[in-house]
């Protein structure tokens, strides 16, 4: 019939369907199906491994607000504002910036993860808000070989922030440069006023820096940009490998409790844009005790006279400076911008020149001692009849008074007068 003709076609097509489907279920079945002679759990396991075989392992994770290239080692997480480090950290990561953040306190054990960041070398926490960095707070960072800590307003750096809780039983620090430029908190935020806080601020980085063996590995600290008026003493002490110090673009204004005869390995002293009026015996032998040192003293306001002689004799002699022919000096004004180099002992008297400013104050204050005086003899020119009677009742005063004296005197010394005067008593 024609109606069973058209229908046969379409349900030969249908089933067709159905056992090409039946055959896809039957091979998955088959393939998932445990073997008689092999346990269900082993060739789960050996299915797994064989697909894992097949495609390439997951790649770490990188923090939301990071930029993460694992080829290079790197995570940069930059402008984010972020609050604290990211608690997600690939540990495949070498090099971490974490710039330009809102962090303000860095606790203990700030980059402790499981597993360990064991290789992370190089820390960039710079131009965050950082006010606080706890004890502790690099330790299981064992690879960590340069700290960037530059542009954050400190107001306490613990003297164990480079070391363990405890310097007594923590290993040796691994860092080998330390990068501490401007650190130095606004003055509004400086503890007992200006001076004291600098104060106070200079001991902090200082004890730091020499909290026991800790920092004996390292090679670079710059602490430029810190407004540091004397260099703490015993500051470098515990720093025996330094070889790259900077110091420059503070407000040194002596070095005289500055000790660099430990630092045997010293290549490079930056004290450029400093204070420095003059430098002293004791110093420049230091430097010319070491062997491979280089100074660099440019834009100081040196005082050119005969306290610089010795620094002068010492400069035309050495090569530890070597931008000693830019040297200038800066007072007194007659000797202004000349070469510290061009300078020969003739040149460097002690004379005492006062600077304009204070020479307009003497003179000042000396128009008014003279208007002063002048006013005072005015008054006794005035009163000059009343003051000359006063003179006169003064002298008569004194004159009955020195008779009087006298009378008394001629009675005792002669007996006569004496007895004549009991007499007349009686």
């Amino acid at each position: 019939m024609p109606g069973a003709g058209s229908r046969g076609p379409a349900a030969g097509d249908g089933r067709l369907r159905l056992a090409r489907l039946a055959l896809v279920l039957l091979g998955w079945i088959s393939a998932s199906a445990p073997s008689s002679s092999v346990p269900s759990s082993s060739t789960s396991s050996t299915a797994f491994l064989a697909s894992g075989s097949a495609q390439p392992p997951p790649a770490e994770r990188c923090p939301a607000a990071c930029e993460c290239s694992e080829a290079a080692r790197t995570v940069k997480c930059v402008n984010r504002n972020l609050l604290e480090v990211p608690a997600d950290l690939p540990p495949y990561v070498r090099n971490l910036f974490l710039t330009g953040n809102q962090m303000t306190v860095l606790p203990a054990g700030a980059f402790a993860r499981q597993p360990p960041l064991a290789e992370l070398a190089t820390l960039n926490l710079s131009g965050n808000h950082l006010k606080e960095v706890c004890a502790g707070a690099f330790e299981h960072l064992p690879g960590l070989r340069q700290l960037d800590l530059s542009h954050n307003p400190l107001t306490n750096l613990s003297a164990f922030a480079f070391v363990g809780s405890n310097a007594s039983i923590s290993s040796p620090s691994p860092l080998v440069e330390l990068i501490l430029n401007h650190i130095v908190p606004p003055e509004d935020q400086r503890q007992n006023g200006s001076f004291e806080g600098m104060v106070a601020f200079e001991g902090m980085v200082a004890a730091a820096l020499r909290s026991g063996l800790a920092l004996q590995g390292l090679s670079r600290l710059e602490l430029a940009s810190n407004h540091f008026l004397y260099l703490p003493r015993d500051l470098l002490a515990q720093l025996p490998n330094l070889r790259h110090l900077d110091l420059r673009n503070n407000s040194l204004v002596s070095l005289t409790y500055a000790s660099f005869r430990n630092l045997t390995h010293l290549e490079s002293l930056h004290l450029e844009d400093n204070a420095l009026k003059v430098l002293h015996n004791n110093t420049l032998a230091e430097w010319q005790g070491l062997a491979h040192v280089r100074v660099f003293l440019d834009n100081n306001p040196w005082v050119c006279d005969c306290y610089m002689a010795d620094m002068v004799a010492w400069l035309k002699e050495t090569e530890v400076v070597p931008d000693k022919a830019r040297l200038t000096c800066a007072f007194p004004e007659k000797m202004r911008n000349r070469g510290l180099l061009d300078l020969s002992s003739s040149d460097l008297d002690c004379d005492a020149i006062l600077p304009p400013s204070l020479q307009t104050s003497y003179v000042f204050l000396g128009i008014v001692l003279a208007l002063i005086g002048a006013i005072f003899l005015l008054v006794l020119y005035l009163n000059r009849k009343g003051i000359k009677k006063w003179m006169h009742n003064i002298r008569d005063a004194c004159r009955d008074h020195m008779e009087g004296y006298h009378y008394r005197y001629e009675i005792n010394a002669d007996p006569r007068l004496t007895n004549l005067s009991s007499n007349s008593d009686v």
